[in-house]
């Protein structure tokens, strides 16, 4: 006989991104890295180049840029060759120096992020995190967030687990360390399509953020600055591409994510599942 019954909450714990999702909005310090360290091999690449492949490790991400046609047919112009993986070790290695100082460049908390963890924790939510940084990288962030109030209660990056994003290995390890379990009671919060897929690979929710991630790109400032009409249209292609993607809801930034939890909590208590 099965005993296995449903879980019906509630959440216990969330795991949440770090660029553009509890720091750094925009999402400014990881574009500046591969731009630079494409530069350094001749190569000029655009933001937009940049920034399409965000959320996958870094060295994936690298990879992924150097597979876009224009930058591919750019390599062979400037180098005489396709580029190689020695080539993409080599800018790997070169983007952990340069990212080190432009993490902590852009490491400021994204407005409302320790309102909204300190709801979390009123709700009894365990705090987990999964990025696409290195561990060096990581851990020169960390103590940085710790100064402005943000220590989540374990970190994982993929250096630790068999693949990043969009396996499920990172989220999988958060659940070991935060001793939790099912999957249906974490809830995953990021700002790109490797987030979401993660979340939804591991079985957890998952949440889009829009305003405040890479896929707007914008400064704070400068997202305030764009008219409300602008702003709007932008942020309904944003939604639409993270809904696509699965994600079970979206919100501007995480200073909108309590009201979300406590719907996420009452679906679970009337037996839905994500």
């Amino acid at each position: 006989m099965n005993s296995h019954t449903t879980y019906s909450g509630p959440l216990k714990a969330v795991i949440l991104d770090w660029a553009g999702t509890t720091v750094d909005y925009g999402c400014f310090a990881p574009v500046a890295v591969f731009i630079e360290v494409f530069r350094q091999r001749g190569i000029e690449i655009s933001i937009a180049q940049a920034r399409a492949p965000m959320g996958l490790e870094k060295r994936d991400h690298i990879r992924a840029i150097a597979r876009m046609p224009e930058v591919a047919a750019h390599w062979r112009t400037v180098q005489g060759t396709d580029c190689s993986e020695a080539d993409i070790n080599i800018m790997y290695r070169q983007s952990i120096t340069v990212q080190t100082h432009a993490v902590l460049q852009y490491a400021n908390l994204i407005p409302g992020a320790c309102e909204a963890i300190k709801c979390c924790r009123e709700m009894g939510l365990k705090i987990g995190s999964t990025t696409g940084y290195s561990q060096s990288i990581l851990n020169a962030l960390m103590p940085v967030a710790a100064q402005q109030g943000y220590i989540p209660d374990a970190a994982v990056c993929p250096s630790v687990v068999p693949a990043g994003r969009p396996a499920p290995w990172m989220i999988y390890q958060n659940a070991i360390h935060l001793d939790v379990f099912p999957l249906a009671a974490f809830v995953k919060i990021g700002d790109t399509v490797p987030d979401i897929e993660e979340g939804l690979n591991a079985g957890t929710w998952t949440v889009g953020v829009t305003q405040s991630g890479n896929e707007l790109g914008l400064s704070e400032a400068d997202a305030s600055a764009l008219s409300r009409d602008v702003l709007q249209a932008r942020l309904r292609l944003i939604e639409e591409r993270l809904l696509n993607a699965g994600a079970h809801y979206v919100i501007r930034s995480i200073a909108d994510l309590p009201p979300v939890l406590a719907e996420i909590n009452t679906r679970l208590m009337s037996g839905e599942q994500p």
